[in-house]
């Protein structure tokens, strides 16, 4: 039996190619880890299809592709967009009213067509489809969070925000009941992290620990590289150009989307505030693209008006580079640019589930500093390629900063650790064969659980569901 899958992925925009990483504040690394994670699957002989559902987005605003029904990602491979809600592209916040008239179509589209052997939600809206799509059919369900509501309103209020203030930007508590009606429902918890697990879902009173199987997230190695060209090279420095007095001292550099969590206006205080880092380096900012700031949604706009200030305040002009376009090709030369001039990557988010920027960047031999949040511990821990920091301490991460290109020898060392130990230990290829494996290995425990009754037509054949290929 060759499997099929249904992953849900409701929110931000997702396409086969080019995606818009950093376009708004619900269009980040979730979207890349579930193209690249439904396309390993694929490309693999146990699974016949994956279909990826999303949201259809009929809006003069973005792209016409996302208003396509069906689109056609690779061999085995579909993106299927239903419309539920108005027209118009919609932050995830909004999307709740509009979540069961998506079940209802989903459940109605699976009697007429052959229904997936397993259903994966990403995100706690996917969670709380995911739950009643999977109840309906009888098919297995796996869960991930990605990032965890109970998480995120720790840390706003650490950042000062009122939990009124935080309800009324995040939906907070709708957020939060689907986590537990997903955690409850689940058969597979997928983590990225053992942190994620032991800290982060078990804030949860519906999490149950042995549904939790930790698979961290590959990096597609023929991306992210450490042999870099002097091509590249030049196209990298004409994007800083514009920006920086000497685009040949060491970058600071940090890739994320503008949004409160990422905490970039912190890292530009602490840059500020030290006369080191303003003589030896560049800090350089890729916050996704944008047309105006006066066109981008309130979160992101008050975050840019944080990061001028910030600029302003500390007379930053001719050091620091906040480019308003790239192309998605043109990350892992960023990437290689920055490691090129002994530069290392920045991670300052308050919270963070994984990382997978900081993969990215270590495959292409950029030293890490990070916020010590959740999976850079688990990173740092395998690949010892820098330093991590409580990046609510400003000081603290100046400190962090200043010793990160305060010794070649060291940086060389932390370079070198990096590409190999991304090599050994963070590739698509292991994350896929380990999560078939897993299902394997759930789906055969279950078989004699009389309770778990949606199991079993999954079994029928899955002695061939793990083979060499």
């Amino acid at each position: 039996m060759r499997l099929k899958f249904l992953h849900l992925h409701l929110h931000g925009l997702i396409r086969s190619n080019n995606l818009e990483l950093g376009r708004d504040a619900d269009t980040g690394g979730q979207t890349q880890y579930v193209l690249e994670l439904i396309k390993s699957l694929a490309n693999t002989s146990e699974v016949d299809q994956v279909d990826l559902v999303t949201r259809l987005v009929n809006d003069s605003k973005v792209d016409d592709l996302y208003s396509q029904e069906e689109e056609f990602v690779e061999p085995g491979v579909r993106i299927l967009r239903f419309k539920f809600g108005p027209d118009k592209y919609l932050r995830k916040e909004l999307l709740w009213p509009y979540l069961d008239h998506l079940t209802e179509s989903l459940i109605s589209y699976y009697k007429k067509n052959k229904k997936p052997n397993f259903i994966h939600a990403h995100y706690a809206d996917a969670g709380y489809v995911g739950v009643k799509l999977s109840k309906s059919l009888n098919v297995p369900l796996i869960f991930t969070g990605h990032s965890l509501g109970r998480e995120k309103k720790r840390k706003l209020i650490d950042t000062g925000l009122t939990a009124n203030k935080i309800e009324n930007l995040y939906s907070i508590s709708k957020r939060i009941e689907a986590e537990e009606k997903a955690l409850k429902a689940a058969d597979i918890v997928v983590t990225s992290t053992k942190q994620e697990s032991v800290y982060q879902y078990s804030q949860y009173s519906s999490f149950s620990p042995h549904k939790a199987k930790v698979i961290p997230p590959g990096v597609d190695h023929n991306k992210f590289h450490h042999f870099h060209s002097t091509t590249e090279t030049a196209d990298i420095d004409n994007m800083m150009q514009p920006f920086l007095k000497d685009s040949t001292k060491p970058p600071l550099l940090t890739i994320s989307r503008a949004v409160r969590r990422k905490n970039i206006p912190s890292l530009i205080e602490a840059y500020g505030r030290s006369e080191k880092l303003k003589r030896k380096t560049n800090l350089i900012l890729i916050l996704g693209c944008r047309d105006s700031t006066s066109k981008l949604d309130t979160q992101q706009k008050e975050v840019f008006y944080n990061i001028f200030e910030m600029i302003d305040k500390y007379n930053l002009y001719g050091k620091v580079a906040y480019p308003k376009k790239h192309l998605p090709s043109q990350i892992p030369a960023i990437y290689r640019w920055a490691a090129s001039r002994a530069g290392v990557f920045v991670n300052p988010a308050l919270t963070e589930p994984f990382g997978l920027t900081l993969l990215e960047a270590s495959a292409c031999g950029l030293p890490i500093i990070s916020t010590n949040d959740g999976g850079p511990k688990e990173i740092r821990s395998k690949c010892e390629n820098g330093l991590l920091v409580d990046v609510t301490d400003i000081n603290k991460l100046k400190g962090s900063l200043e010793k990160g290109i305060a010794n070649i020898a060291q940086w060389k060392s932390w370079s070198r650790n990096g590409i190999e130990g991304v090599n050994r230990h963070f590739s698509w290829n292991t994350h896929v064969r380990n999560y078939l494996s897993i299902l394997k290995e759930e789906l055969l425990r279950s078989n004699s659980d009389s309770s778990s009754g949606i199991r079993q037509s999954c079994l029928k054949g899955s002695s061939s569901l793990i083979k060499p290929h």
